[in-house]
């Protein structure tokens, strides 16, 4: 059987002496016994400052370009060290517990666009994919019942606080009226792929003259009960 994660978090809260406010600083460490997919990531406040990209030998810093820039030129080397630890303390793990078996997450999803949605015009769906243990899923997409593979992207894993892990993909649309998205998921949690539906909705010319000449009878309507009222007033006070 083939054990795929273990994960290690450390926790550590810093003090902001001058704003008295607590922050958490995570580290996250994951590996698998056929050892791929190895994970190094550092969060701050539940938000991702860097990871360790092991197939390129490199750390890919994922803060915000506005935000103050930093460096640990020597991380690479250090998460590295750490992958080697967490294969060796993994391994000790299975032989000591007698292989035992694996928990098994199914994983949740969700699709929305990227930006709102207007016929014709470019746009991108996003396939959220969260809670799921372990490591893979398998995301596909169709356009009308056909699968799609170009402008397909596929985001690497994030963990979640509760050792899970989410992940996303994206496609890219040009939405026309009558078209039908779908993304399906594939886990082995789950007995048959979680597929999630979309169609586009836009408000088109004839929705917005409905709409504009629904608000001018509602004015006028109102407007006709006020005078009404006025002059079923001035009557009385006349009488």
């Amino acid at each position: 059987m083939n054990h795929s994660m273990f994960t290690a978090v450390l926790l550590g809260a810093i003090c902001v002496l001058f704003k008295a406010q607590a922050h958490i600083d995570i580290h996250v460490v994951a590996c698998q016994t056929n050892d791929t997919a190895p994970e190094d990531e550092k969060q701050q406040d539940g938000e991702e400052m860097f990871y360790a990209d092991f197939k390129n030998n490199e750390i890919i810093y994922t803060i915000p370009e506005f935000a103050d820039k930093f460096t640990y030129p020597d991380w690479m080397a250090f998460a590295q060290g750490e992958h080697g630890t967490c294969i060796h303390n993994l391994n000790v793990a299975v032989q000591a517990e007698k292989d035992p078996p694996e928990e098994i997450d199914p994983p949740q999803s969700t699709i929305y666009s990227m930006e709102e949605v207007e016929l014709g015009k470019s746009n991108s769906l996003i396939c959220f994919v969260n809670n799921f243990f372990p490591p893979p899923v398998k995301v596909k997409w169709t356009k009308n019942n056909v699968e799609v593979k170009d402008g397909v992207t596929l985001s690497r894993y994030y963990p979640n606080p509760d050792l899970t892990f989410q992940q996303f993909s994206t496609l890219s649309i040009t939405p026309q009226e009558g078209d039908v998205y779908s993304c399906s998921v594939e886990h082995m949690g789950l007995p048959d792929p979680l597929t999630r539906i979309w169609e586009p909705e836009s408000n088109n010319e004839s929705d917005m003259a409905e709409t504009a000449f629904c608000g001018i009878g509602l004015t006028l309507g109102l407007l006709g009960v006020g005078v009404g009222t006025f002059f079923l007033i001035k009557g009385n006070n006349c009488n």
